[in-house]
């Protein structure tokens, strides 16, 4: 099933399934005084999955929430807080996350997860967001689309997407719709090594804890694994994939169940949508890449080389000047430390073929440029005769990027 066979819900997001609250508050931690405080409440308890970041120095929320679904699969609520990560703050800073995840408890119902973005390395005013919680903890509503721009940082628009799919008969279970919908945030700080951003997806169709891990797992490998702005992994980064328990005697979706193929086509293409939707609105962008590599010994290696060049400072400030200097694309290929039959390499841009046959091809030059400076930029690299294949989105990297980088904390 592809993305265009699903039915997609205008303006849809995370409070598209049904079950599903939230809530938004200005608890003054972010300093531009907006909603910086969400909570995203379930009617009762779901199954839940996570991915979390690599990074080596996990923010607070992050070593929590992995302790607190090693001891329980199951979560209601979400609280969300922006302008203040949470990390490297220290043994205060897993207090202050426990003390969130017991509020957002005792006012929400449990069990609870807590996440953070924003600046890093800054205490977290923690009485500001207890307060937040009870006050957005009285305004729940299954309407809230504040709650989608409070977990913004330097993000310039709320990321949301929802779509209805059909679940065949299974056993006893007649053929029906389900829902699933999403909400993220991540502008800067995005690089495929676990997620890259917080994202919050859930569905109405119950699933099986097994089914889910691996859902989770499948469709974040197909899109937030495949998107890169800066190259820097955050210490907060999260995705959560939550499903409602079924119901009396229903059946929930376990591992080799007819519904799961098409349940995973929704939760994937949820996930790619929410994905391409950082990566427009990546930091400073002005151009986007899609780099396709093709020919590898191995998924492993293609990853590796579509990795070198998304990251690539020099591919990137290309991008951003709209000047189509191919070398750089394939200089980066060859710095991803895996081996390229030289022989087979071939590289086009825009399907314009400008390296093949052992060396540069003839081309219109100012067409090529041209085609170079559209908003997205299509390059195809093949770098032998394997059936290694990935895909990466990156952004280009402008002054404008540096400019916001550059004043972040100031």
């Amino acid at each position: 099933m592809s993305a265009d066979e699903l039915e997609w819900i205008e303006d849809g997001g995370l409070l598209s399934v049904p079950g599903w609250r939230a809530a938004a508050t200005r608890s003054g931690v972010k300093p531009s005084g907006g909603y910086d405080l969400a909570l995203f409440v379930a009617d009762a308890p779901c199954r839940a999955a996570a991915v979390w970041t690599r990074n080596a120095l996990a923010a607070a929320p992050v070593v929590l929430g992995r302790e607190r679904l090693r001891r329980s699969r199951t979560v209601r609520s979400v609280a969300i807080n922006a302008g203040n990560a949470n990390a490297l703050t220290g043994p205060r800073g897993f207090e202050d996350a426990q003390r969130m995840v017991e509020r957002t408890e005792l006012r929400c119902g449990g069990p609870a997860l807590v996440l953070s973005t924003g600046i890093i390395g800054v205490p977290l005013p923690i009485d500001k967001v207890l307060d937040g919680i009870d006050t957005a903890s009285e305004r729940l509503s299954a309407a809230c689309p504040e709650a989608y721009d409070a977990i913004l940082t330097t993000d310039t628009c709320p990321k949301t997407t929802a779509v209805e799919v059909e679940l065949p008969a299974a056993g006893a279970a007649p053929a029906h719709r389900a829902t699933v919908g999403g909400v993220a945030k991540g502008s800067g700080m995005i690089h495929p090594n676990m997620a890259t951003m917080l994202a919050v997806v859930a569905t109405d169709a119950p699933v099986e804890s097994t089914a889910l891990d691996a859902l989770l797992r499948d469709a974040v490998d197909a899109s937030f694994h495949e998107i890169t702005v800066d190259g820097d992994t955050s210490t907060n980064d999260a995705v959560l994939l939550l499903a409602r328990e079924p119901r009396g005697q229903e059946t929930p979706i376990g591992p080799g169940d007819p519904r799961l193929p098409a349940l995973q086509a929704a939760i994937t293409a949820v996930m790619e949508r929410l994905a391409r939707t950082i990566i427009e609105d990546g930091e400073g962008r002005t151009r986007t890449m899609e780099l396709v590599v093709e020919g590898a010994d191995g998924t492993t290696q293609a990853r590796e080389i579509a990795r070198s060049v998304a990251t690539s400072s020099l591919v990137k400030t290309a991008l951003a000047g709209g000047d189509p200097n191919w070398g750089r694309i394939l200089a980066a290929a060859a710095n991803a430390g895996v081996e390229i039959d030289g022989s087979e390499l071939a590289l086009d841009i825009q399907g314009v073929r400008v390296f093949g046959a052992h060396g540069p091809n003839e081309y219109d030059a100012r067409a090529l440029a041209q085609a170079f400076a559209a908003p997205v930029v299509a390059v195809h690299l093949v770098v032998g005769r394997g059936a290694g294949r990935a895909r990466m989105w990156t952004t280009d990297l402008s002054s404008d990027y540096v400019r916001i980088n550059s004043e972040y904390s100031t």
